[in-house]
């Protein structure tokens, strides 16, 4: 393979320089294809003589993860040595050192290849709001690049950079990896630092990754996260680790009265089509009013976050409003006449439809969205500057004010041809559950190339350092009613499994709800089914706590061999109870007390 024909995925950079190829041969080729697309609005600032000098001084591999790895940075994201402009040139200034997230990336032996074109201040989905040359859609130029992180979607799906920097306040690193054909990762707030990025909405924002994969994306994510005590706002998090799919799933979706394409069908149509894939994984569709979704992310532009922007431009609005572009002047002037008092009304409403999405939240693992209610064009937004803006927001503004993690994922063209893209969207620290599923639909060409899509990642079916394997053999299990007491203390799946053959279930007495109880046999054993989690182990007391008798904590032997902490029951706690060792696990029993229940229903009315 020559060097004009390699992919720039993390998989096939690795395979290049094991066979000899060197990164300043890799970077020369990135602008020789940035030169090739010829579109002046996708970088800022081209920084090709110092990524040339970067890869002359990394020296031989060494065995660093993204050594010799290209990627841009959005230009709202300090680098050393280089402008950030923010798209507003009255404010450029020279970083004097790298943000939190950029050092960790270089020390990992990334190379910058230079600043990316955004929308103004980071205020916009249509990546037009720029006084530089607006960028071009990587897939067709008659729609929109999609922001406010254009620049760093394009400079991916062009295939120059291996991954880019973006940020992401109300989807500005989902709406334009979905009108491109890429991954857009908007990590849970807290997860990456925000220090040395210029802020929209403080509160909100976080620093996002775009990639061609979700397994590249992850990796960058895995390497760039971590605490830093400098921002005030990071987080002290598990280390983010990729989840199996577990083998009951239900994901969220707006029921058909509060779906909204604004009548574009083909989206209808792709997105069903997407669902029908989930449901093949064995994931179960539950449909839900998204009208408080929907009134949460109304907040964003029309209360008082867009006082938060004005915080962020600062003096500027009022003192030297013709520096900024006139449309994100004309948003930002609506955060002047908000009052502190319309403030705290907004923090009490917010707090409100935050308790309602809860609890739809809560029968769910997770929510999947279109990440774009519709395409926009550039002759929309040519008769509209505001509106079709607003409406691409529709399934991203609220995810930052209702603290979730998430990911967008290409799913093939549309049957007009333009992209399609899910987003998957759960809760605070479910980012590897997230990337799991957006694995299991991602398809469709990698990005404007026509590179071959590798296989999805195989997932690592054990537990990390600070984690401890858990079984399970009940209502923990995922899709029964106790799995969110896992969840809600960071557990992961890692496998579905069986004990040795020498267990036997119990159903115990009293109830609803119904326990089982699982014992270890000297004779008589057989084979039980079982999930295996990982389990934080700072988590691990909190969660055992409140495990009641007779129920217990102990050693479970599996049936390849291992033993694994589990739970089991005090012999004493059996009377009572049923022996349903013979139907081989706990669903298997449930789907039999089912069953009867609905035939004894049946034979009532008969």
């Amino acid at each position: 393979m020559t060097i004009e024909d390699l992919p720039f995925t993390l998989r096939s950079l690795r395979q290049a320089y094991a066979q000899g190829t060197r990164p300043t041969d890799v970077v020369k080729e990135a602008f020789r294809r940035l030169d090739a697309v010829a579109d002046p609005g996708i970088f800022i600032h081209d920084a090709r003589e110092k990524a040339l000098a970067a890869t002359r001084a990394l020296g031989e591999p060494d065995g660093r993860p993204l050594w010799g790895v290209p990627f841009a940075v959005k230009d709202n994201i300090d680098v050393a040595d280089m402008p950030t402009t923010v798209a507003c040139p009255d404010f450029a200034y020279g970083a004097e050192a790298d943000a939190f997230v950029v050092t960790k990336l270089r020390q990992a032996g990334a190379i910058c290849l230079g600043k990316t074109n955004l929308d103004q201040f980071a205020t916009g989905l249509v990546g037009v709001r720029t006084p530089y040359p607006v960028p071009r859609n990587a897939l067709d130029t008659a729609i929109v690049p999609g922001g406010s992180s254009s620049g760093s979607a394009l400079a991916v799906a062009h295939g120059f950079a291996a991954f880019a920097l973006g940020t992401d306040t109300a989807g500005s690193g989902r709406v334009p990896a979905a009108l491109n054909g890429i991954v857009g990762l908007k990590p849970t707030l807290g997860a990456l630092s925000a220090a040395g990025m210029v802020p929209a909405c403080r509160t909100l924002d976080t620093i996002s990754i775009f990639a061609m994969t979700v397994a590249d994306a992850w990796e960058v994510f895995e390497t760039a996260a971590g605490y830093d005590p400098a921002d005030a706002y990071s987080r002290k998090l598990p280390k983010p680790r990729l989840a199996s799919l577990p083998p009951a799933l239900r994901i969220g979706i707006p029921h058909a009265a509060t779906l909204q394409t604004f009548g574009d069908a083909a989206q209808t149509d792709h997105f069903r089509v997407t669902l029908d894939r989930l449901r093949a994984t064995g994931a179960t569709i539950v449909e839900m009013d998204f009208e408080p979704f929907y009134a949460v992310a109304r907040m964003l532009y029309e209360g008082a976050w867009v006082a938060e922007r004005v915080a962020a431009v600062g003096p500027r609005l009022t003192e030297a409003p013709e520096t900024l572009h006139q449309t994100t002047r004309a948003i930002l002037e609506a955060g002047l006449k908000l009052t502190a008092v319309d403030t705290f009304k907004g923090i009490y409403r917010l707090k409100e439809l935050s308790r309602v999405c809860e609890e739809s939240l809560a029968s769910v693992e997770a929510l999947c969205v279109p990440t774009v209610p519709t395409v926009v064009t550039m002759a929309d937004i040519a008769a509209d500057p505001i509106g079709p803006n607003a409406r691409l927001g529709t399934y991203t503004n609220f995810v930052n004010l209702l603290d979730m993690c998430g990911i967008a994922v290409p799913t093939g063209a549309r049957a007009d041809g333009w992209p399609g893209s899910v987003t998957f969207l759960a809760a605070t620290g479910r980012d590897g559950l997230c990337a799991a599923l957006g694995a299991s639909v991602e398809a469709g060409r990698l990005g404007a190339t026509d590179w071959p899509r590798p296989p999805a990642p195989l997932f690592i079916a054990d537990p990390g350092p600070d984690e401890i394997a858990l079984a399970v053999c009940g209502a923990h299990m995922s899709g029964l009613p106790l799995n969110g007491e896992l969840t809600g203390c960071g557990a992961r799946f890692l496998r579905a499994s069986q004990t040795a053959p020498i267990y036997g279930l119990h159903a115990l007495a009293g109830g609803p709800p119904f326990r089982p109880g699982l014992v270890r046999r000297s004779v008589g054993g057989d084979a039980i089914e079982l999930e295996v989690w990982a389990l934080p182990k700072e988590r691990f007391g909190e969660f055992i706590a409140g495990v009641p008798a007779p129920l217990c904590i102990g050693t479970v032997a599996l049936r390849d061999g291992t033993l694994v902490k589990g739970f089991l029951c005090e012999s004493q706690g059996l009377s009572g109870g049923t022996d349903i060792t013979g139907f081989g696990g706990w669903r298997a029993y449930l789907d039999h007390v089912s069953q009867s229940v609905e035939a004894e229903a049946v034979a009532r009315v008969v």
